[in-house]
């Protein structure tokens, strides 16, 4: 085969190789988004039946509207952000009701609600969401002008609460999200600290900046699970069918809040480990012990699916927080290498109270010096 034959074939299975992984993506995107559409479907469709069937309103688009509007397809659906956002709307439509009976109808009445509206609306909120949610509804109901004053407004307020309802009624699948979130957050503290063991066994400065960022670069998988898991245990406090997991997530807090503490003392460790490795000299006991640490941490990722086996991470962990007396490990040790074992110290008793230790027995643990 010639050169160029070959070289088209790999183009032809780079391409394919490429197309696949982006179909699935769309895949994965419209499975996880179909809760969201239930959601939505569900409660635009009752909202729009309920106004025009029992409350008799020919048109009811603006309960509608706001339904769809306020529940969105972002996974974030927490009762408040949704009560939030339709209490937008309603500012804006009743400002819009306001100028239709003061001023009627036209071009520059539309300029006057949805001037009245931001300013209100800004005043009102910080979310910038807010103000674009109210105003969106305060044009279309210029634009819808109907006979019965306040009738579109009356027709929002339906929409906010079919939206609240379905909320509780038909949760998403956050702790499947919120679980998702915390991989990832395992998975890339994992690889930070392992790229900082090895820069350290090898004295590798260039990888040891390279933990570095990958330590830096923690705090969106941290936020990202903040917000899936502040939503799941809200909507779990109002949803008649996520009473079992409030517990659950409860405990996932627990873990979280003293995962957030120990990425930032990973920081301080990959910091020092940096500056370590710049005489480029191989630092096999720091090393060791940060890798006894991070198999710790997988353990407390185990224990999220399974809390019997919180016990055997705190074991583990504990192991390594008995030890680490900077001077016994290391009688001849330069400064810097002291400092990065007394680094190890306030990750270790993170990690423990992940396991769920009490944080002042976790520091118990530690010897002192």
């Amino acid at each position: 085969m010639s050169t160029d034959d070959s070289s088209t074939t790999v183009g032809v299975v780079v391409a394919r190789s490429r197309w696949r992984t982006t179909l699935g993506r769309r895949f994965v995107r419209v499975r996880e988004s179909l809760p969201a559409i239930a959601q939505i479907v569900v409660a635009a469709t009752a909202a729009f039946a309920f106004a025009h069937v029992v409350l008799g309103h020919p048109v009811p688009l603006l309960a509608a509207t706001v339904t769809v509007s306020s529940l969105g397809l972002v996974r974030d659906a927490r009762p408040w952000r949704v009560a939030e956002t339709v209490m937008g709307m309603l500012v804006g439509i009743l400002i819009a009701e306001v100028v239709l009976i003061v001023a009627g109808a036209g071009w520059w009445q539309i300029a006057l609600a949805m001037t009245v509206t931001l300013v209100v609306a800004r005043f009102l909120s910080p979310q910038p969401g807010f103000a674009l949610a109210a105003v969106v509804q305060s044009l279309i109901a210029l634009v819808l002008v109907s006979g019965v004053p306040f009738l579109r407004l009356v027709d929002g307020a339906v929409g906010g609460v079919a939206a609240l309802i379905v909320t509780a009624l038909i949760p998403r699948t956050l702790r499947r999200t919120e679980l998702r979130d915390a991989d990832e957050l395992f998975d890339a503290m994992d690889a930070a600290m392992d790229t900082i063991v090895r820069a350290l066994r090898k004295g590798d400065r260039a990888r040891a900046e390279r933990g570095l960022e990958r330590a830096r670069s923690l705090q969106t998988c941290v936020d990202a699970w903040s917000g899936s898991l502040e939503s799941g245990r809200e909507v779990a406090r109002i949803s008649p069918f996520l009473r079992r997991q409030r517990t659950e997530l409860d405990r996932h807090e627990r873990v979280r809040g003293a995962l957030d503490l120990t990425t930032r003392n990973l920081r301080v460790v990959a910091r020092r480990a940096a500056y370590l490795c710049a005489d480029g000299e191989s630092r096999p006991v720091p090393a060791d012990l940060l890798a006894e640490l991070a198999r710790g941490a997988g353990l407390v990722r185990d224990g999220l699916d399974d809390i019997s086996l919180e016990p055997v991470a705190r074991e583990a962990i504990g192991a390594v927080a008995r030890r680490l007396d900077p001077a016994a490990l290391l009688p001849d040790g330069r400064v810097g290498e002291l400092n990065l074992i007394a680094a190890l110290r306030p990750l270790a008793v993170d990690l423990l109270v992940a396991a769920g230790m009490p944080s002042a027995d976790a520091r118990e643990l530690l010897p002192r010096v």
